[in-house]
């Protein structure tokens, strides 16, 4: 235990993770599986090597932050994007700010594009997509992914928007062009106020209940009012008063 908690200071001094804001057992359960398959004996050890070794380093980096994802992922709760959320919020201004946090490899902001092309040009529309893994990032710009990841996109959306070579989907430039990628960490960096649309799904499961706290605060400050938080199917928000919200659909919450 005292050898996990050293191991937490020093990730925390040397890349501004804060292990300590996440679930203790999944997260030592986790990185001992990917210590013990390297070969090491502890945690000292593998800090040592986390240290002294870059490709270590984001080996870490990407086991810490499960880059597992997909296109419309619950693909019913996309259909309510589309028809009520998305012109709900046009109704007001034909330019959404919206940002796609804890994006992983990219399917989501991928998907908030093409679902807000219904409604509007895509040269209208500027979606900024975060995560901390930066493998994940340039992942996501390349956008090319395999079928499994496709399964749920409509046969429309999959004509227009992906060019496929047989086992691959490629996203087209003109979807990429509408996303800009960068690395945030959601515990640590600062937040930019004025969205219309914040989704994070299926990441708050992996932190503690302060962390989970402070993430939905600083969600609320950066929506503006009447800005709309999407959230994944296991993240029902039970008291979104605390945080000014109120649902307005399920795993939807408004800014009051």
């Amino acid at each position: 235990m005292a050898q996990y908690q050293t191991f937490i200071q020093n990730i925390k001094r040397k890349t501004g993770i804060d292990l300590s804001l996440y679930k203790e057992a999944q997260m030592k359960r986790r990185l001992t599986s990917l210590y013990q398959r390297r070969g090491y004996q502890n945690f000292g050890d593998f800090y040592d090597a986390i240290h002294s070794d870059k490709e270590i380093l984001h080996e870490f980096l990407d086991r810490m932050t499960i880059n597992v994802s997909e296109f419309y992922r619950n693909k019913e709760r996309w259909d309510v994007l589309e028809k009520t959320i998305y012109p709900q919020l046009l109704e007001n201004n034909r330019r959404l700010k919206i940002w796609s946090a804890a994006c992983s490899t990219g399917e989501e902001p991928y998907s908030l594009a093409m679902v807000l092309a219904s409604h509007v040009p895509l040269r209208d529309m500027s979606i900024y997509a975060t995560d901390l893994d930066e493998g994940a990032l340039e992942r996501a710009k390349v956008g090319l992914y395999g079928k499994n990841s496709v399964k749920n996109v409509p046969q429309k959306a999959l004509n227009d928007y992906f060019v496929n070579d047989g086992d691959h989907y490629q996203v087209t430039d003109d979807i990429k062009r509408t996303v800009t990628f960068k690395q945030h960490n959601l515990l640590n960096d600062r937040y930019q106020t004025g969205y219309d649309l914040i989704v994070c799904r299926n990441v708050m499961i992996y932190f503690t209940e302060e962390a989970k706290d402070q993430i939905y605060m600083n969600f609320s400050k950066s929506l503006k009012p009447g800005g709309i938080l999407f959230v994944g199917s296991t993240e029902q928000i039970f008291n979104p008063e605390k945080y000014g919200f109120e649902s307005i659909e399920t795993f939807f919450y408004q800014k009051v």
